[in-house]
């Protein structure tokens, strides 16, 4: 023997990669293929048979809403404003447009219109709705306020029981609860009694509490109150007391936290709820009829004996115009105060 050893001197492990060690190859079944020219179109095709039926979605879902809205407030509109333009009937209601050869007047005219702006007690009336509306609105505002807050920082499990009370009014009749304030402000009543013994006290006459335009207020502020606590309530709720805290580690007092942070951020819920109140206050005629007599008029009133006691409809058609007119102006000029502005550097 040569006294040699063959060895095998081979690595234990092909050349290349680590240590050595080469990757095996991917098989040849996970090789990607390159993509199919036909691909693109079934993607867009698929892309739009989707969009489709998102579409067909949204509108079987808007759809009756919105026929709804059409049927039952568009159409309803359209019949005021062309009552507006046509004369009384014989027997109250509206005369007919065409000819009935009964020798009244007929067809559209402008003196429902001409007759508002002729006398000035319409419009006095209406200023004075508009004030009633916006003192209630105000008022419902200033208490609402620290009503709404309290829900909003009070534990978690107090603020159902705290929203059921305030919506608990809901739950009895209207006309029974304002009736429940001719007992509370007649002049046997114990508010009244006091009310007119400090006065006494100080030289003045006694004063009525019911039948008055305090009476008014008070019965507005009353019923639509919870209207002004709920968009409050829920505005106030999403606030993050991160910002409050922020703000008193830089030096704000108390006052400062409400006015620079708080009531900024708590603006939307305000004109909601000043919209949810003003409107319906300007209409109301139950509650002036009931709490403030005869002797202070509103437009709600007026509207109201015009189709009810008068049956003059189409002079009601006018005013109901006009009011929803103003309505319309006013919210448009509080959009334009409300727009988000842009500031310049």
């Amino acid at each position: 023997m040569s006294g040699t050893r063959h060895l095998n001197k081979s690595p234990p492990f092909p050349k290349g990669g680590q240590g050595g060690f080469r990757r095996p190859s991917a098989p040849p079944d996970t090789i990607k293929s390159p993509p199919s020219p036909l691909w693109p179109q079934a993607r867009n095709f698929a892309s739009l048979v989707f969009q489709r039926g998102e579409n067909t979605t949204r509108r079987a879902v808007t759809s009756p809403p919105t026929l709804f809205l059409l049927a039952f407030f568009l159409v309803p509109a359209l019949i005021v404003v062309l009552a507006s333009f046509q004369y009384p009937g014989e027997f109250g209601g509206l005369a007919p447009i065409t000819d009935p050869g009964d020798g009244r007047e007929h067809g559209l005219t402008l003196e429902n219109y001409q007759f508002f702006f002729s006398d000035f007690l319409f419009t006095e009336i209406f200023l004075r709705s508009f004030a009633v509306a916006t003192a209630s609105t105000l008022a419902c505002l200033v208490l609402a306020y620290p009503v709404a807050w309290l829900i909003a920082r009070s534990p978690r499990r107090h603020r159902d029981l705290l929203v059921l009370l305030v919506i608990l009014p809901f739950a009895s009749n209207f006309l029974i609860r304002v009736y429940a304030w001719m007992i509370i402000l007649g002049p046997q009543a114990a508010l009244a009694q006091a009310v007119n013994g400090v006065l006494g006290a100080f030289g003045f006459p006694p004063v009525s509490l019911l039948f008055s335009p305090f009476a008014v207020l008070v019965g507005m502020v009353y019923v639509h109150l919870p209207f002004m606590i709920l968009p409050l309530y829920t505005n106030l709720e999403k606030h993050d007391p991160v910002l409050l805290d922020a703000a008193q580690d830089l030096g704000a007092n108390a006052w400062r936290r409400f006015w620079r942070v708080t009531w900024p951020l708590s603006l939307p819920g305000v004109f909601s709820g000043s919209v949810l109140v003003f409107i319906p206050v300007l209409g109301m005629f139950a509650i002036p009829d009931i709490l403030g007599g005869t002797r202070d008029m509103l437009i709600g009133n007026l509207i109201k004996d015009q189709f009810l006691g008068v049956r003059d409809w189409p002079f009601g058609a006018t005013l109901s115009i006009i009011l929803t007119l103003c309505v319309l102006t006013l919210a448009g000029l509080a959009a334009w105060a409300g727009r988000p502005r842009r500031r310049h550097a």
